[in-house]
């Protein structure tokens, strides 16, 4: 596509856009003339018909490459392809057609993006399941997408066990870490599986009569014959979950289009920066995440890049001995990885001379991180904007150094083919340097939430803009700067914590009379969690309160803090102000920030990048 001219003034961009300053913010398209010169306006998002014609065209041009690396095994783009195709045929013998609902629990291993561009091949629509998720997660998530299948890790196999009643899941594939570091099960795969469960033991005894092995599931596929699904744009690709302040979790329908779309304008965005060579990518966030699966899963795909797995990147140690024979030119973390890598001797000793694009997400990245992660690797980290309901890419930083802006805050520039406004309290569209919900339209922009119209009404309008929930302002350059969340909802290491999930929990104990949520800010994480609780009676314990969170949340979303009170801040008609308690919690560390309007459910995160 030929590079247009940007605009140099409100007015040109309007133009461009065919609106006049009448019927539209001066916000509009200002950002275009900010744009680097190789980034296009408008992405072209006709080029591929679905995500598996994007995947085909990829591991047909790239076949003899390397495409993924995992505990020192590699995978092709040749293997990934045959083995994708086998196990689209497969879920085609077993049933599976267009639209049906597949759901992969895996961490990153091999078994990741085969399973999944599998699925998509076969026109099914992918649900991404977290792994760590408890019974009772996992089995709303199920339960919601009707999921005829799913494919699990066997670590996490009794948690499946549990969550099944209820459930439409007809047919459930295993598989273990080791099983696919071959062409056929080999040494180090079988002493890895066994190390993992007899030694370790990492894997629960469970029980699922009609389980099927990966690798049988691929050996059946790879002998029978698929048949192309012909998708369109408008077909879903994902229900990509996400939650709100009511604290149920909800399906984001992710579209061809939308994911398509995605990829493209952030590859359009930085391929400039990135030369002909084989670019390497580390990728430590889980796959299932929206922005590690765009990112790390399909643009580094569409380059024909080399993705090293991890499956794990707690353990430090381990990753330490991947990285000791691997260089890569890509990095996608979050703040408090990055700060982990900087706290490695050993990371920091590395040759950071092949770096060329290091990327952050999730949660906003500090200063002091940022700082330092440049002393060290000599890249400055810029800021960027995302969210589930988005693919999640909205806006970037420039990541060439020649138009790089120092660390200030921002979150960038608005990606190609999307528009930005701010809608202020009264209804009517900011100006420049005007307060207001950032809201976005654009080819990224999710279809709506699964069988919620209501939901989707209240953050979706008829026109096609999504409301964030997060609160901005752009200044003359288009650069856009958040200024706080209007939303209750709580970011831990870049995980969405929802409040009222949270309170749910804690509430079912029969010892809770009252029970408020909220998030305050911490150094390592982004924020923690924090309950303010009244009991029903006298002695209810710490304790006793963690442990029965324990049997219902994941890791990160119990509470760090418990505050028992007699009584809890309410409005009028009874409605806890969780707001007056975070202004409390702030006051106390002198960062009391103003209070904004109530919360509308969307899924907001902050991303990073860094270049050089």
């Amino acid at each position: 596509m030929d590079q247009p001219v940007a605009p140099q003034t409100a007015s040109d961009a309007l133009g461009a856009l065919g609106r006049t300053p009448l019927d539209a913010p001066n916000t509009d398209g200002v950002w275009y003339a900010s744009y680097p010169p190789d980034v296009p306006r408008e992405i072209d998002v006709g080029q591929y018909a679905s995500v598996a014609h994007f995947f085909d065209e990829c591991t047909s041009r790239f076949r003899g490459r390397t495409a993924f690396v995992s505990i020192g095994s590699e995978m092709s783009y040749d293997t990934l392809a045959r083995k994708a195709t086998a196990f689209a045929a497969y879920l085609q013998g077993i049933g599976i057609e267009r639209g049906d609902r597949v759901a992969i629990m895996l961490p990153n291993t091999f078994q990741y993006p085969i399973s999944l561009f599998g699925a998509l091949k076969a026109g099914a629509v992918v649900v991404n399941i977290n792994p760590l998720y408890t019974p009772r997660e996992l089995a709303h998530q199920l339960k919601d997408s009707g999921a005829k299948a799913i494919v699990v890790f066997e670590n996490f196999a009794k948690t499946l066990e549990q969550a099944l009643p209820g459930t439409a899941i007809e047919h459930i594939v295993v598989t273990a870490l080791g099983d696919l570091l071959g062409e056929t099960i080999n040494a180090k795969g079988r002493a890895l599986n066994f190390v993992l469960k007899h030694v370790e033991k990492m894997v629960p005894a469970y029980r699922l009569p009609n389980a099927v092995r990966l690798r049988a599931a691929l050996a059946l596929g790879a002998k029978s014959t698929f048949t192309p699904i012909a998708v369109t744009h408008d077909d879903l690709a994902f229900l990509q979950y996400t939650g709100g302040t009511t604290g149920v979790a909800k399906g984001a329908m992710l579209t061809h289009r939308n994911i398509v779309a995605n990829l493209l304008q952030a590859k359009a965005w930085a391929e400039s920066q990135l030369s002909g060579d084989v670019e390497t990518v580390l990728t430590p966030l889980p796959l299932y995440h929206i922005l590690s699966l765009t990112v790390n899963g399909l643009i580094f795909l569409g380059l024909g890049g080399r993705n090293i797995l991890i499956a794990n990147p707690r353990d430090m140690k381990r990753v330490m001995r991947i990285l000791r024979n691997q260089t890569f030119s890509g990095i996608l973390a979050i703040n408090t990885l990055y700060k982990a890598f900087l706290d490695n001797e050993e990371f920091c000793k590395r040759d950071f001379s092949n770096l060329k694009l290091a990327m952050a997400g999730g949660m906003a990245t500090q200063r002091a991180v940022a700082e330092r992660f440049k002393a060290v690797t000599g890249k400055p980290i810029v800021e960027g904007y995302g969210l589930t309901e988005c693919s999640p890419i909205v806006a970037l930083n420039p990541v060439d150094l020649k138009h790089l802006r120092e660390f200030d805050g921002s979150v960038g520039l608005p990606a190609p083919s999307t528009l930005v406004r701010f809608r202020k309290e009264d209804g009517t569209w900011a100006g420049i340097g005007e307060a207001g919900e950032l809201c976005v339209k654009g080819p990224q922009v999710m279809k709506g939430y699964w069988m919620r119209p209501d939901e989707t009404a209240k953050v979706l309008d008829a026109d096609g803009w999504l409301a964030t929930g997060d609160i901005g302002i752009m200044d003359r350059a288009g650069f856009i700067k958040l200024i706080d969340r209007k939303k209750d909802m709580i970011l831990v290491s870049g995980f969405n914590v929802y409040p009222s999930e949270i309170e749910d929990v804690i509430a079912m104990h029969p010892g809770v009379r009252e029970v408020a949520a909220i998030g305050i800010p911490d150094e390592a994480q982004g924020e923690r969690v924090k309950v303010f609780i009244v009991p029903r009676a006298a002695g209810l314990t710490r304790d006793e309160i963690l442990q029965h969170c324990r049997q219902h949340l994941t890791g990160y979303k119990i509470p760090k803090l418990i505050e028992f009170r007699d009584g809890l801040p309410q409005t009028n008609v009874g409605k806890i102000l969780r707001r007056a308690l975070r202004d409390e919690e702030l006051a106390k560390l002198g960062k009391l920030r103003p209070a904004v309007g109530a919360g509308t459910g969307t899924d907001g995160t902050a991303a990073t990048t860094a270049a050089g």
